[in-house]
């Protein structure tokens, strides 16, 4: 018998409210969760490497940030700095990290190239953001920081190994840094959604797979069955939903997924183990 364990989500800690930042805002999680902070009366700043071109959700300002560009995060912090200092705030309240890009193929066959993008974008141009952040929310001694990971990150999937890494690296920063603010008043939360009706399957880079690889047939199955799961996935707004209760809670949870039956797929792989984890995914994208 599996003994039940009660949750600890760490220490009270103040609410927020006021300004909230949201990266990767003009489409999928990050427009629905822009929308939700809007709808719960934050002032949202969202962002799109087209800045004030993108669309925005409703009641939102689009500002520019390319997590490419050491610059431009620079740039879009001081941005969200100015505004706070107009609020007469510290600084924002909220800083949702959702911004990212896709990848899939061979490791064999992965650029150098491909993987320095990803990871600059999906991590550490995130965490410089983070980073850049975290002083006013320390002076105001309260903040939120939710930062938008894949269940991939937990649960690996071949061809998909530059992605994995990336979201692995974005969760196990984010757990630890919880524990370096906590002190100061600030919650952070790790979100990890599973398929998501979003899109980003069109949006995603491929490489690898070419008529003479070795890996052809695998690859093009596992992608197959990844789209079809992707247009089959949970809304947007189901995601956004968990990510505003744990800007809401008192004691946010220090890691939360949503989507892919999250509630039996997590306890299951880690009752399982590793090897039963990855013969699980196989299964499930059609490479078993």
């Amino acid at each position: 018998m599996v003994p039940r364990i009660r949750p600890i989500h760490g220490p009270a800690l103040p609410p927020v409210a006021g300004l909230a930042l949201v990266t990767g805002a003009s489409s999928g999680i990050g427009a629905a969760t822009a929308a939700a902070l809007a709808g719960a009366g934050f002032e949202v700043l969202g962002t799109s490497r087209r800045g004030a071109a993108a669309p925005a959700p409703r009641g939102v300002r689009m500002i520019e940030l390319d997590l490419a560009d050491p610059g431009s995060i620079a740039a879009a912090a001081e941005t969200v700095r100015e505004r706070a200092r107009g609020r007469g705030e510290r600084g924002a309240a909220v800083l949702v990290a959702n911004a990212g890009e896709s990848q899939s193929g061979p490791l064999e066959e992965l650029p150098r190239a491909a993987w320095e993008r990803l990871l600059q974008v999906n991590v550490v141009g995130q965490l410089d953001l983070v980073a850049r952040l975290l002083p006013g929310m320390r002076a105001a001694g309260r903040g939120r920081v939710v930062l938008v990971g894949s269940m991939l990150g937990s649960l690996p999937l071949a061809f998909r190994s530059s992605y994995v890494a990336s979201k692995a690296a974005l969760r196990g920063a984010g757990l630890a840094l919880r524990g370096e603010v906590a002190p100061f008043g600030i919650g952070v939360s790790v979100v990890e959604p599973g398929s998501v009706a979003t899109g980003i399957a069109a949006r995603r880079t491929r490489y690898g797979g070419a008529w003479d690889s070795p890996y052809r047939g695998r690859l093009a199955a596992m992608l197959d069955r990844l789209d079809a799961n992707e247009a089959a996935g949970v809304a947007p707004e189901a995601v956004a939903e968990a990510i505003l209760a744990e800007i809401r809670a008192r004691r946010p949870a220090a890691y939360r997924a949503r989507g892919s039956r999250a509630a039996l797929a997590i306890p299951l792989t880690r009752l399982g183990g590793t090897q039963f984890t990855l013969d699980l995914m196989d299964r499930v994208h059609g490479l078993r």
